[in-house]
Parts: C-alpha cells; sequence; structure tokens
C-alpha cells in the first residue's frame, strides 16, 4: 500500500517484521488493486490448515492452486492501459512467472524492487535474521538494539500496545507515522485510497514519489492507521 511505502521512505533501516505470526485475512498475502467496477483482492494461497500460530517466516505458499496467472490476469486486465503499465509490468510478469514457495521471499522481492523504483535508498532487513526471541514491545524493543537504533518509527496504531517507557529507558525514541494519503488520478473515476503502491506507479510512473510525499497534490484529511 501507499502507506506502507511512505513509512519505508522515511526510515534509514527497514525491517520485515516476518518472525511473528502470520495473521489471516490481512496484508501479507493479500493487497487491492483498482478495477473499472472499483477494486479487487489480489491473494497469494497459502498453507494454514493445521498451522495455527504458525509464524510469517514459515508460512507456505499453496501451489496446488494456479494462483499465478490469475493475479497476473488481474494485473493486465485492470492496469495494462494505465500510462507507466510497460515500464513496470515486466518485472512484475517475471515474479508470478516464478515458483515462490514461502511467502516471505517473495514480499521481499516486491518490496525491494518497489522501494527501489520509488528511490528509496534504505537498508532492508528481516527480523528473522537478527537473532531475537522477544515479543510484542520486547521483540521490537530488542530489534532496535540489534540494529543500534535510536529512533523506532511505528505505525500510528502502535499507540494503542506499545510500552514507550521501555524505549525511553533503553534511549530509544518512540515517533508515529502521520499519514494523510496523497489524492493522485486513477486509471477510473473516482479516487479509491489504500491500493496497492502498484496503482500508483502505474498511472505516475517517475512522478510517484513527488506524490508519495505529498508534492503537488492534495491529501485526505483522515489519518489512517
Amino acid at each position: 500500500m501507499v502507506r506502507f511505502h511512505d513509512k519505508i521512505r522515511q526510515a534509514d533501516t527497514f525491517v520485515i517484521l516476518d518472525n511473528v505470526q502470520f495473521r489471516k485475512n490481512y496484508f501479507q498475502n493479500r493487497n487491492r488493486i483498482r478495477t473499472q467496477q472499483g477494486w479487487t483482492w489480489l491473494t497469494v494461497p497459502v498453507l494454514a490448515k493445521g498451522k495455527s500460530g504458525q509464524l510469517i517466516q514459515d508460512t507456505q505458499i499453496n501451489n496446488t492452486v494456479n494462483w499465478q496467472s490469475k493475479v497476473w490476469k488481474s494485473i493486465f486486465y485492470a492496469y495494462n492501459k494505465a500510462p507507466f503499465f510497460d515500464q513496470y509490468s515486466s518485472f512484475l510478469k517475471q515474479v508470478y512467472d516464478k515458483l515462490w514457495t514461502h511467502l516471505a521471499d517473495l514480499n521481499e522481492e516486491i518490496i525491494r524492487y518497489i522501494a527501489q523504483e520509488l528511490g528509496i535508498r534504505v537498508e532492508i532487513v528481516r527480523a528473522s535474521m537478527l537473532g531475537t526471541t522477544g515479543k510484542g514491545t520486547d521483540l521490537l524493543l530488542e530489534i532496535c538494539q540489534r540494529l543500534k537504533a535510536d529512533v523506532y518509527l511505528s505505525g500510528i496504531s502502535g499507540k494503542d500496545y506499545l510500552d514507550e517507557a521501555e524505549f525511553t529507558e533503553q534511549g530509544i525514541k518512540v515517533i508515529y507515522q502521520e499519514f494523510y494519503h496523497p489524492i493522485y488520478k486513477q486509471l477510473y473515476e473516482p479516487f479509491i485510497p489504500c491500493m496497492s503502491i502498484i496503482d500508483l506507479l502505474f498511472n505516475h510512473g517517475g512522478k510517484s514519489p513527488d506524490i508519495l510525499t505529498g508534492v503537488g497534490v492534495e491529501r485526505m484529511d483522515t489519518l489512517f492507521k
């Protein structure tokens, strides 16, 4: 989503939190795209039966169904007439032609590519590679300590669950992302927020980084969580 990549651009190091529980029916394995009819989900099916509590890093893709073809066709029919479709479609086509076994690998591949195309120069690491063992606030604090961070950038919803005092005791400042969605021209009207970042790229190409930061566009007056 646009909000997700706005958060990445504000960081010096972005941590893919893959050592937490996989959340069913959330954005870990699906995203939304704008269509002529409104919007639709792009979903990567995963093996979840009997795997309650599995971590994102361990979550496997269900390749018994031809999800790649379905996802690619949805993208193609939604955006093939968009101004910058040809600029980014070859990468996505290659992604969905490849056989992926683990969800985290697929997600990281796409995250890194999109960050590059948005001109975001940030170190990207997986939490599972840091050797952390905590949970909740303790996990986030431990990640910050491993990376020698002095500031932790949280989503605005972190105000509901973070124990800021623990960070303060360790000399780490907590700040919250305040995101007001930019309003940009989509292939279809009216504007619908919270689409996949590919919606922005396909429609605006090289201007996407400026739009992401609100340059030359209006923003919605709703604070997105």
